[in-house]
């Protein structure tokens, strides 16, 4: 049978192709000669990628970064060093069910996302979820609903109850370093003295004896302040000035590990586990 230059040529280039590799199979594609699994392929374990779920058990421990300084969420005792809070004996729920121990990693709020990422496994104690810290990780599902609102001495309820009030000159807003309450205070009390303060356990001792005149912080918090200091008030905590939500803060990408948390969060919604966390903070 006569070939055409067409089929001559392509019989050349299938040989020369064989001779290159040393078979008749197709040359291997360099990314997976090293035994690593090219992008989109299956490794040796089945194709599943590493998860915090599994290096956490390996380790038996959990990493848990936490400001302590923010009840009823996060306390840690200055004279004795232990950790209480309702996310405290939530995150040790977690751990306990993981079979491994929670190891508690102190933190700050303006630290709190290079500590996570660097150190950490999830991060807890009344962490608000924003677009911003979205950048660098992921939220567990949401653990509360609320926002900001302001506290203040009992009788300067109807002086703070408005933005417009509080952004005013002469008015002194105290707000912990970092996070969004700082952010907050920034943004809408332009007018106003804001007044930065380091220690987020005494902060409130600062309105009480005049130093300040007000803080603007999340709902639950202020309902937790004004239960155990008779001279402050919560100002309309059910009609907030924002909507905020918050949530544990957990590795980006690490599906298997939010999956895990998520879970978690439900069950421990429904079986009294979040429950009993709350009562000695919330009654």
């Amino acid at each position: 049978m006569k070939r055409t230059p067409w089929a001559t040529a392509a019989i050349l280039l299938a040989l020369a192709t064989t001779a290159c590799t040393g078979s008749g199979a197709p040359a291997q594609d360099p990314a997976s000669s090293s035994g690593a699994p090219a992008a989109g392929q299956a490794g040796d374990d089945g194709g599943v990628p590493a998860s915090r779920l599994d290096s956490v058990r390996d380790a038996g421990v959990l990493k848990v970064c936490t400001t302590g300084d923010y009840r009823p969420f996060t306390y840690k005792d200055p004279k004795t060093g232990k950790y209480s809070g309702l996310d405290v004996d939530m995150a040790r729920d977690l751990a306990k069910r993981l079979g491994v121990k929670a190891e508690f990693v102190d933190t700050t709020w303006k630290d709190l996302m290079p500590d996570f990422l660097a150190s950490c496994d999830i991060a807890v104690g009344g962490v608000s979820i924003s677009l911003e810290r979205a950048q660098q990780a992921a939220f567990s599902t949401a653990t509360l609903d609320e926002g900001k609102t302001p506290i203040t001495r009992c009788e300067n309820v109807m002086k703070y109850d408005t933005i417009a009030e509080i952004n005013q000159p002469g008015v002194r807003s105290i707000t912990p370093i970092g996070g969004t309450n700082q952010k907050f205070a920034e943004e809408h009390y332009p007018r106003g003295e804001i007044i930065e303060f380091k220690d987020n356990n005494t902060i409130f001792d600062q309105i009480i004896d005049g130093t300040a005149d007000v803080m603007t912080t999340d709902a639950s918090e202020t309902r937790w302040v004004a239960n155990e200091h008779p001279e402050l008030c919560a100002v309309h905590p059910d009609q907030p000035f924002n909507y905020s939500q918050k949530a544990y803060l957990l590795p980006r990408g690490d599906t298997a590990f939010k999956e895990y948390v998520d879970a978690w969060l439900n069950i421990a919604e429904h079986d009294g586990t979040t429950a009993k966390a709350e009562k000695p903070w919330f009654g």
